[in-house]
């Protein structure tokens, strides 16, 4: 079997997942978007998965993402940057980027909102340190509606949802429970009137507990890809 073809027949298997997870949860199928993450990924691969039909892709390392855009043709891809925004990084994600998951500073808002050039806002979702791991960026749940007021207010951006990547778990029933305190936080700031649209949660190994919570966008890499080798 060819490496285009592998891909096109993973992508269909994450594609009925999301549609099982989407009925065991009693919501619409329609309402759930896959990101493939990218990351380590060649061209090649990326250029399969459009063949396939997906369009939508996630990179974590700036330089390596930045190749991969300028190399592939895809005019209707849209790129999601998920990995650790810092300040050094943000004129080239603010150029390049549809999409950045990972604000949690108002600093990296400003800096990105002040380095966007397009006409077209730059659609941001905040990354909340759900599980309070030293080890993982995000904001902390506390600090959370102050930096949504900031973000709101940078005419550049578009405060789009939260994403978090919570501490690993096995247990079916375990995972949800993360993914529901997202949840919680994503109602709370739109019962303040944010409009928020986009729950960015759940991967290869939790995404149906994530669909379960109310996920939007699950961002899946391996099951597409298979084990990825470190860049």
């Amino acid at each position: 079997m060819t490496r285009s073809r592998l891909i096109a027949q993973q992508l269909d298997k994450i594609h009925l997942r999301i549609e099982a997870a989407a009925l065991a949860a009693g919501r619409n199928r329609n309402d759930i978007q896959l990101l493939a993450v990218t990351k380590t990924r060649p061209c090649d691969d990326i250029q399969a998965a459009i063949e396939a039909g997906q369009h939508r892709f996630g990179e974590n390392y700036l330089q390596e993402s930045l190749q991969k855009i300028n190399s592939i043709n895809c005019s209707d891809c849209e790129w999601h940057f998920i990995g650790p925004c810092q300040s050094n990084k943000t004129s080239a994600i603010a150029s390049t980027f549809d999409w950045v998951h990972s604000v949690d500073r108002l600093k990296i808002a400003q800096r990105l909102n002040d380095q966007r050039q397009s006409e077209q806002a730059l659609n941001i979702c905040l990354q909340v340190n759900i599980s309070n791991e030293a080890s993982k960026t995000g904001i902390l749940p506390e600090h959370l509606s102050a930096l949504a007021e900031g973000v709101q207010n940078l005419p550049r951006l578009r405060l789009r949802g939260l994403m978090a990547l919570p501490a690993a778990a096995v247990e079916f029933e375990t995972q949800r429970v993360a993914f529901a305190q997202l949840k919680t936080l994503f109602d709370a700031l739109n019962s303040k009137g944010h409009q928020l649209d986009t729950l960015s949660m759940g991967m290869s190994n939790d995404m149906e507990a994530a669909i379960m919570e109310g996920a939007t966008l699950v961002r899946i890499g391996s099951d597409i890809f298979g084990a990825r080798s470190t860049p």
